[in-house]
């Protein structure tokens, strides 16, 4: 007994000595995307306001792409339990847990979760050529010609690709739209400026401009509520208050690190990401963006992770529904 004490006592003095001396060398911040896109200008923005709560660190962006992300995530779940590789991925780490039959790694169990970072709005966006006005008419025409028209996404598991999955389950069409998947929000974009495509469902970071300029027309906001505070959308319905009840939609970003990092060195890394995100200049910056700073109880690990679960519920039934996996 006395020796398995003496254990306890010696690796718990290691464990308190090891966060006192955390962060001993760089922290990455591994991005599962290629450099340039939303998560990526989430993450760079991030790694500058995480220096100073964590004394000066250094914190240094690395992109790890391919396959949906998860080959960037099962690099974190592999990496050394000790607080200097971390993952910064969105709405993807809920959502490959139902595309994906077959994962390098479980979502709720290799990764210590330790707070979320933002969320995203989506817009539902139709054509110019669209005879819509208002959501009510654009819904209406959507019913009535469903399976006559396209709905593009950015790809197999991308914001754009969920929403519409969500969407159209949530409209229970007697005719689905056909689905085209893109390279990218790019070309998604082009073809819907041009007419080429009906329909589209993506992150403001992506679309704000494009409405702002009138290239594309916008219905709904995919929020619970209307973004009343937004310049832009605050005039757009929410989905939820037109009749899709409990339609609830963001492409939020998160911060994990590897299961079995020392719950001292997960406390300072949540402490430093709470830090970061009472930082103005990083507000400011992810308003920016178009994306509003999280402030509620899901920057805590639990509620974090609570959250998550429930969002992979939710994803799961979507895509259960539509049938569209990856693997």
């Amino acid at each position: 007994m006395n020796k398995i004490l003496a254990f306890a006592l010696t690796a718990a003095v290691a464990s308190g000595a090891f966060a006192q001396s955390f962060p001993s060398k760089p922290i990455t911040l591994v991005v599962p995307f290629a450099a340039g896109g939303p998560t990526d200008l989430v993450a760079r923005q991030l790694a500058e306001a995480l220096r100073k709560p964590l004394g000066g660190a250094t914190v240094v962006v690395e992109n790890a792409a391919g396959a949906g992300g998860t080959i960037g995530a099962a690099k974190v779940a592999r990496a050394a339990p000790d607080g200097h590789t971390l993952l910064v991925w969105h709405i993807g780490m809920a959502a490959t847990a139902g595309l994906y039959r077959k994962l390098p790694y479980k979502p709720l169990e290799d990764f210590e979760y330790l707070g979320m970072i933002n969320d995203v709005p989506m817009t539902l966006l139709g054509a110019p050529k669209l005879p819509a006005a208002t959501y009510r008419d654009f819904e209406n025409y959507i019913k009535a010609n469903g399976g006559k028209l396209n709905l593009a996404h950015a790809g197999l598991g991308s914001a754009s690709h969920l929403c519409g999955l969500m969407w159209q389950s949530a409209m229970k069409l007697d005719k689905s739209m056909t689905t085209i998947a893109y390279r990218g929000t790019g070309p998604a974009m082009n073809d819907l400026i041009g007419g080429q495509v009906d329909v589209m469902c993506d992150q403001t970071t992506n679309t704000t401009s494009q409405i702002e300029a009138g290239r594309v027309k916008a219905f709904a906001v995919t929020t619970a509520k209307p973004l009343s505070g937004h310049k832009l959308l605050k005039d757009y319905p929410s989905l939820q208050d037109m009749g899709l009840k409990g339609f609830n939609l963001t492409i939020w970003h998160a911060m994990y690190a590897p299961k079995g990092t020392p719950p001292d060195v997960t406390k300072k890394l949540n402490d430093a990401l709470q830090a970061a995100l009472k930082d103005p200049e990083f507000i400011k910056r992810q308003q920016d963006l178009g994306a509003m700073v999280v402030s509620d109880a899901r920057v805590t690990p639990a509620g974090h992770k609570a959250f998550v679960a429930g969002e992979i519920t939710k994803l799961k039934t979507a895509i259960e529904a539509a049938g569209q996996f990856a693997d």
